[in-house]
């Protein structure tokens, strides 16, 4: 389940994003203080089940960024946040699935979200990342094809590290661990993190990495992982593990080695 959550009032979104992650910690989750930000970023791709919206902004209201997202997803459930119960009527004439005053609970949240107008339909994720013999990704069934073989490296070194976001020091100094970072080894990283933005853009699938200035991850809730699903117990994930985990790359030897010692304590048990 993907959500998005818009707030011109920072302190009031980071508490609304602190709940809702209490409640669905597995989702999608992406939060603006602008309106117009929120808009770019579904232009980009994201898709996002759930809209919370506060109604009173600056430049667009929520009333207004709630017509935008049902024009873009007819099926979107629209849940307004807000400090003013006279919006009421306005928010439910536009079908809402719900409307929540401020301050918010997690209980309220949780009721919203178990009560929505629009059922989410289960669907199966589009990527799926293969890690356990050599790392491949898959869209919709077809391997991703990657016109470096660095780039294809970083995508793998960032689904190794499961979300943490890195900075560009930090990644040259393993895909790059015998050169010295300096200017030119920046502009080799910054060419390759552009080919990799621009691949998954032209497969359809630019939510699956997050990049901000210095900053780069990748969101796990956007593809089906074996890795991921191993470490959280699942048996079909355990089972295709026989020892090698992105074999091509030599510095995924540590998380190999991890994997095994985990599987291997499993059988054990």
């Amino acid at each position: 389940m993907n959500l998005i959550a818009v707030d011109d009032e920072r302190l009031a979104l980071e508490n609304l994003l602190l709940k809702l992650k209490k409640v669905l910690p597995e989702a999608g989750i992406k939060g603006f203080t602008s309106p117009q930000a929120a808009l770019a970023e579904i232009e980009n791709g994201f898709r996002p089940d759930v809209a919370f919206l506060d109604i009173e902004m600056y430049d667009m209201n929520g009333i207004e960024l709630a017509l935008c997202f049902k024009k873009a997803f007819p099926k979107i459930n629209l849940i307004f946040v807000t400090g003013f119960s006279e919006y009421a009527q306005n928010a439910f004439s536009l079908r809402a699935s719900g409307y929540i005053t401020k301050p918010v609970c997690v209980e309220r949240i949780r009721e919203e979200l178990e009560n929505l107008r629009n059922p989410i339909p289960e669907e199966k994720q589009r990527i799926r990342v293969q890690t356990f013999g050599n790392f491949e990704i898959f869209v919709d069934g077809e391997p991703l094809k990657f016109r470096r073989s660095r780039t294809k490296e970083l995508l793998a070194y960032l689904v190794d590290r499961r979300g943490a976001g890195l900075t560009m020091a930090e990644l040259a100094a393993v895909l790059y661990e015998n050169q010295q970072y300096g200017r030119s080894l920046q502009n080799q990283l910054r060419v390759h993190i552009s080919d990799l933005l621009k691949t998954l853009q032209r497969a359809g699938i630019p939510g699956m990495v997050v990049k901000r200035r210095n900053f780069i991850a990748v969101d796990i809730s956007q593809f089906d992982c074996d890795y991921y699903r191993f470490l959280n117990g699942d048996v079909s994930a355990m089972n295709t593990f026989v020892g090698e985990y992105m074999a091509n790359y030599s510095w995924a030897e540590f998380t190999a080695g991890r994997v095994h010692f985990k599987q291997q304590s499993i059988k054990q048990d």
